[in-house]
């Protein structure tokens, strides 16, 4: 058992203004995101240059964040929002969703393709590897902010949480859908790839690792389980994923088509 002493949320201030990890942390993703995309870009072969890269990034901060704002207002604050009508421009009391940003980040990557003239396929592929080190900043940022604690235990690595020792399902979050799936999907686009298979394999290791942790991980109160005291919001959103990405792996390698992120070999 570990203890949980708690953490300021928040960094520093500047006069009135009080800067909060979690946002930090978003800036850490942001970054990260750009410079491993820049660094790819540079690679030999690569049909992206860094200020493709930079406009890229412009328009993947926007869908993540309106995107994130807007599904979690949908999936998770419609409660919220029927009491108070500006409910979701209410940014500062918190709130954002992984499923609702991802839906963003599709859209606005297909329109930044469409404005560079490039294969939406071929975007997203290579997208796939960028947002790991984001996810995992982000569930460091739960972890500061004491939210999202998992269910009750006796494991030797849980932490007691004023007086109950619970999973620290943030840290598993940021180990699954964080750090493993980014070492893995960087590894897996450093060759050549099919076309889709990045995005494909993306969709099923982040679905799997969500759904797997959110069985341990306590829904948010005032949804609670959606049936059968085990099924989360989190699962219902996240089991569409991985049915999406096997599919896109196995028409990726059916068809076979190479990918238009490298310059063909001569």
């Amino acid at each position: 058992m570990i203890p949980y002493t708690g953490f300021d949320p928040i960094a520093f201030e500047l006069g009135p203004v009080k800067v909060h990890w979690y946002g930090i942390m978003y800036l850490v993703g942001f970054a990260a995101a750009w410079w491993l995309g820049r660094w790819r870009a540079a690679r030999a072969g690569s049909t992206w240059d860094v200020e493709a890269v930079d406009d890229f990034i412009f328009f993947a901060m926007l869908g993540v964040i309106v995107g994130g704002r807007v599904g979690y207002v949908l999936f998770y604050g419609l409660p919220y929002w029927a009491e108070d009508a500006l409910y979701p421009f209410k940014i500062w009391e918190g709130g954002m969703s992984f499923h609702g940003g991802l839906l963003g980040v599709l859209v606005s990557i297909a329109v930044f393709a469409r404005r560079r003239g490039r294969s939406i396929a071929d975007v997203f592929d290579f997208a796939a590897p960028l947002p790991g080190i984001g996810l995992l900043a982000g569930r460091v940022g739960n972890f500061i902010n004491g939210e999202l604690w998992g269910r009750p235990t006796d494991v030797p690595w849980g932490f007691e949480v004023d007086g109950v020792v619970r999973h620290a399902t943030q840290l598993y979050e940021a180990a699954l859908e964080g750090l493993v799936l980014f070492v893995v999907l960087w590894w897996f686009t450093a060759s050549a790839r099919p076309r889709l298979a990045a995005s494909g394999l993306f969709l099923v290791l982040y679905g799997a690792a969500r759904t797997l942790v959110e069985t341990w991980r306590i829904p948010d109160a005032h949804i609670g389980y959606l049936t059968g005291g085990w099924l989360t919001m989190g699962q219902l959103l996240s089991f569409p994923m991985v049915i999406a990405g096997v599919a896109l792996l196995v028409v990726a390698y059916r068809r076979n088509e190479p990918s238009g992120n490298l310059a063909p070999a001569r």
